[in-house]
């Protein structure tokens, strides 16, 4: 099994802080910023531990957990302040791969078996902090838990005794001590101040526990570059795409080099043919491409990347090198990603400026009791349709409800793209 890096964000009162007890900021304590620089710099997971008290900055919290969990864009595990079911109801429906119960408290080892039983084993990981935690409940833990979190160095007993995975939490900072951890066995999982630095490039550290034979995640290419049909150049053309909406941004070369360092960094390296050396994109301007995927074509002589751009890929500024127009032929765009996103767009726009006349601002108007009423009268309406042979007719009320949807989704300010990654999560 390979060794997890799993860097920490400790939230106060919405914002990042530097530890447990503390209250000075982290960075700037941006949550959301720090969640996607963990996404993107070679994090395996993510943990968050709430130091929230009152259930309403409790609520607050859960919120912005929320927020984390679309930012990170990798596994996210809540810890801290779950004294009930619905506690993990809300991580879990906030996004959160898994929850940390903490079984220094009675009322938490209570809830782990209803809770591992309606949400599933593999969401739940137990926290201790003393080995008479995880010893006093054991087959407790191994029935109904995936994980142990030890927030102390007791991996090497609890290894003695069981197989569950364990994650360890420690306050080392240096490279070479941290490795040596990692080196055990005892240890599928690392997270504390050396991992949850920013100063730490977690890319560097996964090299260098590659050569020291401790298994981690890292960026592997199933064809190897002897393989690739090169140009005359001794390159591959890379097509860049934005991996969340297949806008094709540019076009660029690589050598065996830049491939290498692509995988290495996790960042879209190319080779400069104007410049003739390495070009590791967006080191100069911030407009880094974190790379979501490669493609190889079917003559293998082409690659497909896909990318989370950051600002634009153009150097003019533009989001995408292709801005230029040179001829269109007027059609329809049925691309549903467009169609859906470009419709409730135009339902924000509404709301925004309202117009004269317009059916979208009457809805608007009427308020939240109107627009329900609507959608429960379409879903009836579909009902109906679904009765007829022809397609036609369900296909005109489906049209329909999609509409008082979308107007349902701005009113209440859900996006296509909340919607999309929660399906993608089931």
């Amino acid at each position: 099994m390979n060794k997890q890096l799993i860097p920490c964000l400790y939230l106060h009162s919405e914002r990042a802080v530097t530890g447990f007890g503390q209250r000075n900021l982290f960075g700037d304590g941006n949550v959301e910023t720090l969640a996607k620089f963990y996404g993107d710099n070679g994090a395996d997971e993510l943990l968050v531990f709430d130091f929230s008290s009152a259930d309403a900055e409790h609520d607050r919290a859960i919120g912005k957990i929320r927020d984390i969990c679309r930012s990170a864009e990798i596994p996210v595990i809540a810890a801290g302040n779950i004294k009930h079911v619905e506690d993990v109801k809300k991580l879990i429906y906030a996004g959160c791969a898994r929850v940390v119960l903490n079984f220094s408290k009675v009322s938490n080892i209570e809830l782990l078996e209803e809770v591992s039983r309606r949400f599933g084993k593999e969401r739940m990981v137990i926290s201790i902090s003393d080995l008479s935690e995880f010893m006093d409940n054991q087959a407790l833990i191994e029935e109904y838990a995936d994980r142990v979190l030890a927030l102390d160095t007791v991996q090497d007993e609890i290894a003695a005794i069981s197989s569950v995975p364990i994650i360890l939490h420690t306050d080392e900072n240096k490279k070479e001590k941290v490795m040596k951890l990692l080196k055990d066995d005892a240890v599928s999982g690392l997270c504390g101040a050396y991992v949850s630095s920013m100063d730490n490039d977690l890319h560097t550290l996964k090299e260098d526990c590659e050569e020291a034979g401790i298994p981690v995640n890292t960026y592997k290419s199933n064809i190897a570059w002897a393989d690739f049909k090169l140009n005359s150049d001794g390159m591959v053309p890379v097509v860049v795409q934005d991996y969340r909406t297949d806008e094709v941004l540019m076009l660029a070369y690589m050598n065996e080099l830049a491939f290498d360092t692509t995988l290495k960094l996790g960042k879209m390296t190319y080779w400069s043919r104007s410049r003739n050396e390495l070009w590791t994109k967006g080191l100069t301007s911030g407009h880094v491409q974190y790379v979501k995927s490669l493609t190889i074509d079917c003559d293998n002589d082409t690659i497909l990347a896909k990318v989370d751009q950051v600002g634009a890929a153009c150097h003019t500024g533009n989001r995408t090198c292709f801005f230029k127009p040179l001829m269109k032929k007027e059609c329809d765009d049925t691309n549903p990603l467009h169609v859906f996103q470009n419709v409730y767009d135009v339902i924000t726009d509404r709301k925004e400026h309202p117009k004269e006349g317009s059916y979208t601002n009457y809805l608007f108007d009427k308020g939240i009791d109107k627009i329900l009423k609507k959608v429960g009268e379409e879903c009836t309406e579909i009902v109906i349709a679904a009765k007829n042979p022809d397609k036609e007719e369900i296909k005109y009320e489906i049209s329909d409800f999609l509409y008082h949807m979308m107007v349902l989704m701005v009113e209440k300010g859900v996006s296509w793209e909340d919607i999309t990654r929660e399906l993608s999560k089931r």
